[in-house]
């Protein structure tokens, strides 16, 4: 039985790709876990701009429809309520665009949802599979 500290090319080509194919197996494994990781590390950079966008919706449901009611009321007592009612739409309408700018800033800071490291592990991976195939060869 052939061991992996045998010299390739006292080895059969089936030993050969027995080794290759095990070789491969171990290697698509580590960087499918490689994938994960760096995909986790992306889940929490951009998990606090999600929370962000998320607050901001619910701010805009739960809190404007009493907060608003109350306003107008009060610039009513001042002003005509159409005016009163516009100014607190305007109001609103900042506070929102804050949040979701401040929220889109830290999910584009995140970077792209896809894992940028394992297809470069990958491929030198590959080359150095061919690079020991070529030299089990000579």
């Amino acid at each position: 039985m052939a061991t992996s500290e045998q010299d390739p090319r006292d080895q059969g080509i089936t030993e050969l790709a027995k080794g290759l194919s095990q070789d491969l197996s171990t290697l698509v494994r580590q960087e499918l876990e490689l994938g994960k990781a760096e995909m986790r590390e992306k889940g929490r950079t951009a998990g606090p701009g999600i929370g962000m966008l998320g607050g901001a919706a619910v701010l805009g449901l739960a809190v404007l429809g009493a907060f608003t009611a109350f306003l107008i009321l009060v610039l009513n007592l001042a002003l005509a309520a159409w005016l009163a009612a516009l100014i607190v739409t305007v109001l609103w309408a900042v506070v929102a665009a804050v949040l979701a700018l401040r929220g889109r800033a830290r999910v584009r800071a995140a970077g792209k949802p896809v894992p940028e490291q394992m297809p470069e592990s990958v491929k030198e991976d590959v080359e150095q599979l061919k690079e020991s195939a070529r030299s089990a060869r000579q």
